[in-house]
């Protein structure tokens, strides 16, 4: 028999709090997938592969058409070698053609590409540096129109250009297509760019208080940092000076101062226009002589190309 002590009273079950039912578990939304890591790998891989087909293709037609007679070359498919390998003869024929005019259009186009490259990028590293380094009145104004003269492409100053030249008397020499090589405002830009990345403005100011010059200061200190930057620049003038075509046929008349590139489109249009075959062969076996010297250029510094290319990427 229960006692009454033992019953629970009303006041005992009012406290005792009520059972709460358990939360359901929620249910993780799924991510959407990534793309897999072996087809993002597959794109990338096929599409490097179609820019590095898209390239060696016309060189590999220029090789092996350089290496045919010519009968072969109008008589066999492009991407075919031909019967014989006539590579000898055709660059005996190439530097012998016409006086031996080849050989003074590929000097012509070492001076212009040269020198030419090499003194634009003179003036362009020092500019650059002033422009980064040194106070002066005007400097972003002066500096705004650098980048206004990047932004004009070459062939729209080219009518301008043979104007000047034609009231300085220069129409038809050397300095026509010489003295426009000299200017490379893309070139100025990426000197203030590498300036700033590559020369710590203390170690300028440690050089003012020994009492170097300005001139010493970017002779013996900036310049040798500068030096990736330097052949940067170089490399790109070069190659656009040695691929320069509308300057020089607007301005030279006289096919000894003919650069390689418009000496080969008059033997193209000779072949085409007067019925000339043996000049097109000469054009084709010309033009893989004037690359070579490109990817001779590039081979050489390509080791201060790339790390003046990735100059101030890491920090």
């Amino acid at each position: 028999m229960t006692t009454p002590s033992t019953l629970p009273t009303a006041a005992a079950r009012a406290e005792t709090p009520a059972a709460v039912p358990a939360p359901l578990p929620r249910r993780r939304r799924r991510a959407p997938k990534a793309p897999s890591a072996l087809l993002a790998r597959t794109g990338v891989t096929a599409l490097l592969a179609l820019a590095t087909l898209y390239t060696l293709l016309p060189l590999t037609w220029l090789l092996l058409s350089s290496t045919k007679s010519r009968a072969d070359l109008f008589g066999t498919n492009g991407f075919a070698p031909g019967r014989d390998l006539h590579l000898a003869e055709n660059l005996e024929q190439l530097f012998t053609a016409d006086g031996g005019v080849y050989l003074r259009w590929i000097l012509n186009t070492v001076a212009y590409a040269g020198v030419g490259a090499l003194l634009a990028t003179v003036f362009g590293v020092a500019a650059g540096y002033a422009f980064d380094k040194l106070a002066f009145p005007g400097k972003e104004r002066l500096f705004s129109l650098v980048l206004l003269g990047v932004m004009v492409p070459g062939t729209a100053l080219a009518i301008p250009l043979f104007l000047l030249a034609a009231e300085a008397g220069l129409v038809n020499t050397f300095w026509s297509v010489f003295l426009p090589g000299l200017v490379f405002p893309f070139g100025v830009y990426l000197a203030r760019v590498f300036s700033a990345s590559s020369v710590p403005d203390e170690v300028l100011e440690a050089a003012r208080m020994d009492g170097a010059s300005e001139f010493r200061a970017f002779r013996t200190i900036a310049l040798p940092m500068l030096a990736p930057g330097f052949v940067t620049i170089f490399l790109f003038q070069f190659t656009q000076i040695w691929n320069s075509f509308f300057l020089p046929l607007v301005m030279l008349s006289d096919q000894d101062l003919y650069p390689v590139n418009l000496g080969l489109y008059v033997w193209y249009s000779s072949a085409l226009s007067q019925g000339h075959p043996e000049d097109y062969l000469l054009a084709v076996v010309g033009s893989l002589v004037a690359v070579a010297p490109l990817i001779a250029v590039f081979l050489m510094l390509q080791r201060f190309w790339k790390s003046g290319m990735t100059a101030g990427a890491v920090k």
